[in-house]
């Protein structure tokens, strides 16, 4: 059996994994808002209460916002702030008296769709998460590449690649700087760019809807997304040529997505023809604990 546990900023979620990746358990509990010894206490607890139930566990995995730094030991990078600068690895070592994998939850997604999901064979994946922000990770040989810095797949804190002059100097990040592909591509992203295109104050998903029944300015909204995602998506291409990239996250069930991209994407990728697949994930939003579970 093999335990992951989902680390989020609202919920964590555990489940446990036959050798076959059958599901045996799941449980979801609210994460203690900024609260580090109360989220330390809530994942022990979800870890005693699977293995009261199922026996001991092989392998504990966990997925977070954010990263280990290989520099301090400690996270950074989440957006669940409270994480930042704290030890979360060895705490969770010492709370649960075993070795246990952390990695972050973009890199937890990739990994589950790699091995039995949507990318099952593939040799490169690249899974990009689209929700509230823009992150990713990076599969080869159904191996997680975290790189020197543990930054592999932050794809979305670069800037939007072939900008326009209107998209110049693009939004602020909350990273520091101005025209990332998060500002443009995360569900926020395009809500913010429809309304400065005149449009009302809607959600992302809202918009794709309306798009789809004719809806002149949520039609051009959405337009523009899908030329930004695929020059974004062109740029990962140029220098990673993955066999797939699975898109998850709440913009990534956009079905309109799948075959929009890869339509405008050539004009953008430096081949003659273009052999990457862009597929929809096969777990939804399970893709990420169960990664955790396979780490």
């Amino acid at each position: 059996m093999r335990l992951g546990i989902d680390l989020g900023g609202t919920k964590i979620e555990i489940i446990a994994l036959d050798d076959v990746g059958k599901v045996l358990m799941r449980e979801r509990i609210e994460t203690p808002q900024g609260d580090y010894p109360g989220i330390l206490a809530a994942i022990a607890g979800l870890v005693n209460s699977a293995e009261t139930q199922l026996g001991p566990a092989k392998s504990v995995g966990i997925g977070t916002p954010g990263a280990l730094s290989r520099a301090t030991g400690r996270m950074k990078n989440s957006n669940s702030t409270c994480l930042n600068g704290r030890p979360l690895l060895d705490d969770l070592r010492t709370r649960l008296g075993r070795d246990l994998r952390i990695a972050n939850d973009a890199n937890c997604f990739a990994l589950s769709e790699a091995i039995d999901g949507a990318a099952a064979g593939a040799s490169v994946v690249f899974g990009v998460i689209i929700g509230t922000g823009t992150g990713a990770g990076i599969i080869v040989d159904h191996k997680v590449l975290t790189g020197p810095n543990s930054i592999a797949g932050e794809w979305g804190h670069n800037p939007l690649p072939w900008p326009q002059p209107d998209e110049l100097p693009g939004p602020d990040c909350y990273c520091g700087k101005h025209g990332c592909v998060e500002t443009f591509l995360s569900g926020p992203g395009l809500a913010r760019d429809h309304q400065r295109h005149g449009g009302e104050a809607l959600s992302a998903e809202t918009i794709a809807a309306r798009a789809e029944h004719g809806e002149p300015a949520s039609r051009a909204s959405l337009e523009r997304y899908y030329d930004r995602m695929a020059r974004a998506l062109a740029q990962v291409i140029n220098i990673l040529d993955p066999d797939v990239i699975v898109l998850g996250g709440g913009m990534g069930k956009i079905p309109t997505l799948y075959h929009e991209i890869p339509r405008r994407w050539g004009a953008y990728v430096f081949s003659d023809r273009v052999d990457t697949r862009l597929v929809a994930p096969k777990h939804g939003d399970s893709s990420g604990v169960r990664g955790a579970a396979w780490l």
